[in-house]
């Protein structure tokens, strides 16, 4: 299978070309040249073999064809369980078992182990540059750490992640760099998207990229909604319906995509916090980005998320047509907060501030009544926002075990302004 740019004007290329690039030269994401016929998948006996299996249409022909079960198992060695929700159509996906505690953790490590194969006879180091609003850059660090022929920059806005994700970005060392960046998210990215089009330090220092613009990470992300799906209508024989916290739009990407493949999800309902893009134009309103705004789910602080041209041209430009399919709707800080407090209270439930958004549009959806099965994509560990949570609930989060390693290194992140001299400078150093 090939790969173009959702802004028609860069080559065609192969999946690992794609993979390696990041970002296409015409500034566009890479997507598929044209989708695989939907097909009637059934899971596999875990989350790595249902991956194969869903994911061996795109690297069909690739010089990673041979690789990809071997890349599925190293990735993919950690749970996403669906549990109950309160009530027994109510679940949640918990998507924070990996080594970062964050659902993150899936597309970073299957990028890593496919750069790993695709640079092993590569004697020029590449650069993996990645913007963070507070997950991505951890996970990133953790598949990257210690990879020959590999180093990773991490870019995220300095006073805008909680206290631990700013510790587990700077606590790797060896290959990684941490930068904290004196503006927002939209800046870090921005800085990120100029560096991968900037030809003459790809020249003088090869980048790529891993965040959701990362093709990457995008399709492995598909393999935990396809598998839980496919678990939940072996055993019950119905389709499964999600509520997805979004930020830079790549998470809810994944679902979307993966349902176009045949997977059997239902509604997919996106859920921001007040960084309202998304809700305002899926209420009607033109899709206009905005200066993101400071929140406590600061990892979906985004005002301009960049998956929504592949959302775009996957509905192949038609706005009404996206808008009939998808509804989003913002929750706004004092409503998380009231969310993760009572939902403890309530149900013996600890949410993190991402996951509550989604919780609170479940809770919305059920009101309106709402019916069928559906699941709550549970983010991140709540604590890794313990200054938020803990507090709401009055007690302690037991820290997971390779958190707590994690958090027990010393961290080091480097100032630098948002400016891209600045950045520039670095990288060529």
């Amino acid at each position: 299978m090939n790969f173009i740019s959702t802004r028609n004007a860069a080559p065609t290329v192969t999946l690992s070309e794609a993979i390696a690039a990041g970002l296409a030269p015409d500034g566009g994401l890479y997507v598929p040249e044209a989708l695989p016929p939907v097909r009637d998948l059934i899971p596999g006996r875990d989350i790595a073999g249902t991956a194969t299996a869903l994911l061996a249409p795109f690297f069909a022909g690739d010089a990673l064809e041979g690789e990809l079960a071997s890349i599925c198992r190293e990735a993919f060695d950690f749970p996403a369980p669906l549990r109950s929700l309160g009530t027994p159509d109510d679940h949640v996906l918990e998507l924070f078992h990996g080594p970062t505690a964050a659902f993150k953790d899936f597309g970073a490590r299957f990028l890593a182990a496919s750069m790993a194969r695709l640079r092993r006879d590569e004697a020029t180091p590449l650069t993996i540059l990645v913007a963070t609003s507070g997950d991505t850059g951890a996970a990133v660090a953790a598949a990257f750490h210690r990879q020959p022929g590999l180093r990773v920059v991490v870019l995220y806005p300095d006073g805008r992640v909680s206290p631990r994700q700013a510790h587990q970005l700077g606590c790797f060392g060896d290959n990684i760099t941490a930068l904290r960046v004196a503006g927002s998210f939209d800046d870090c990215q921005a800085l990120v998207k100029r560096a991968l089009n900037d030809a003459e330090l790809q020249a003088r220092a090869p980048l790529s990229s891993a965040n959701s613009i990362s093709l990457g990470r995008l399709l492995p992300q598909m393999s935990y909604y396809a598998h839980a799906a496919l678990m939940h209508r072996a055993e019950t024989g119905r389709a499964l319906n999600v509520v997805i916290p979004t930020g830079n739009l790549g998470n809810a990407m994944a679902a979307i995509l993966a349902r176009a493949l045949g997977v059997p999800l239902g509604r997919i309902v996106l859920a921001t916090n007040a960084n309202r893009v998304l809700p305002d134009f899926f209420a009607g309103g033109d899709y206009v980005p905005a200066a993101s705004v400071a929140t406590l789910a600061n990892a979906m602080d985004v005002g301009a998320p960049s998956n929504f041209e592949r959302l775009r041209w996957l509905y192949a430009g038609d706005d009404a047509a996206l808008r009939a399919a998808f509804s989003a709707s913002m929750v706004d800080d004092a409503t998380i907060r009231e969310v993760i407090a009572r939902r403890f209270r309530d149900h013996d439930e600890v949410h993190c501030p991402h996951t509550a958004t989604a919780v609170k549009v479940l809770e919305d959806l059920r009101v309106r009544s709402e019916r069928g099965d559906w699941a709550v994509a549970a983010t991140a560990h709540p604590t890794k926002f313990e200054s938020v949570v803990e507090s709401l609930i009055g007690r302690e989060v037991e820290v997971p075990p390779a958190l707590a390693e994690l958090l027990a290194r010393p961290a080091q992140a480097d100032p630098i302004p948002a400016d891209y001299d600045a950045l520039r400078e670095r990288l060529l150093q």
